[in-house]
């Protein structure tokens, strides 16, 4: 199996795992992805979305943090950053990145 053939296969396999909620299990698999396809913020975004879930919220702080970094534009990573920072009770860092998003998505 080729390495393209891989990473959309474990893509496909988290996809599924994050739905059934075993956000864990997804993560294992999206790493891999996001190590073999580092500049696909779809695989990236979902692997900060199963720490968040998974309450590792430094890892998915790592990850929203790296495709803010790779597309600023990205609203839903702003988003997902404050939510995380929030979370953390870090809520004066955490504002301005959801005013952002919200700048973002006219809301």
């Amino acid at each position: 199996m080729n390495v393209e053939r891989l990473v959309i296969s474990n893509y496909q396999m988290a996809e599924a795992l994050f739905e059934f909620r075993d956000y864990a299990g997804a993560a294992k698999l999206l790493v891999e992805v996001v190590e073999e396809a580092p500049n696909l913020v779809a695989p990236r975004l979902l692997l900060a979305r199963a720490y968040y879930h998974s309450a590792q919220l430094g890892r998915a702080e790592e990850q929203l943090r790296e495709i803010i970094t790779r597309d600023p534009v990205e609203p839903y990573a702003h988003l997902m950053l404050g939510r995380t920072l929030e979370r953390q009770g870090r809520h004066d860092e955490a504002a301005p990145l959801l005013r952002l998003a919200a700048a973002f998505t006219g809301d």
